[in-house]
């Protein structure tokens, strides 16, 4: 993609910071201070989990607990309580580590399963508007905000979190960091390492909501209406 008027539009900055362009040797400040990097800094997993479970009460989200061998049952208790006749789910390299692929395929004997499919381009779209349930995995999990962070690409389409009337986050324990801070900085090394970069990253915190009236929370006001935090051990 070609970067229009670039040199010109540096030279603008440049010349109202009074000082020439600086194309090199720039390098990231050490702050003497970093407060973000105290927070819940000597927590254990267990209370990490903890602060999630808690936040997940403020975010009017459910927050479940299962281990590996039971996630397939817990999935369908969670999709029995929304009465679930439809759901998406990512093509996620994981489903098979997790049981989910032996799942979908026992769960479409009763409802209807569509895995994300990138050969059907915007279709996949269509079919998440019309679909009761949407299912992936959180990439990076934050504690203290009850956010799940998803690396969206051609087998895990960001509608999957946003078209359905409910979304459930398939949370390996392992995901879970304390905040923000954490997220951001694996972003950053990824980049560093010249791993490829997601198509987008999607920070979702519970089901949508607004405060826009007079700070009044109104949830499920444009995307999912309930949404399902499973903590997988």
């Amino acid at each position: 993609m070609a970067i229009q008027n670039r040199d010109s539009f540096l030279n603008n900055l440049a010349a109202n910071l009074g000082r020439p362009q600086r194309r090199e040797g720039v390098s990231r400040p050490e702050y003497s201070v970093q407060p973000q990097h105290e927070v819940f800094k000597d927590y254990s997993a267990e209370e990490l989990i903890g602060v999630l479970k808690e936040h997940c009460k403020v975010i009017h989200t459910d927050f479940v607990r299962t281990d590996k061998s039971d996630l397939q049952a817990t999935l369908k208790r969670v999709l029995d309580g929304y009465e679930a006749a439809s759901i998406i789910a990512s093509n996620d390299k994981r489903n098979q580590e997790y049981g989910l692929d032996k799942a979908y395929e026992e769960f479409s004997k009763e409802v209807d399963v569509h895995i994300w499919d990138a050969s059907l381009g915007k279709e996949n779209q269509v079919i998440a508007e019309r679909t009761d349930v949407g299912i992936s995995f959180s990439d990076i999990t934050l504690a203290e905000s009850g956010t799940v962070a998803l690396m969206t690409n051609k087998d895990n389409g960001r509608s999957i979190s946003l078209m359905p009337k409910c979304y459930v986050a398939i949370i390996p324990k392992e995901t879970i960091v304390p905040r923000m801070t954490q997220a951001a900085g694996k972003i950053h090394q990824d980049n560093e390492k010249g791993i490829a970069p997601p198509s987008s990253v999607c920070f979702v915190t519970g089901p949508s909501n607004s405060a826009d009236i007079e700070m009044n929370l109104i949830v499920g006001v444009h995307g999912p209406v309930k949404v399902t935090y499973i903590v997988v051990d």
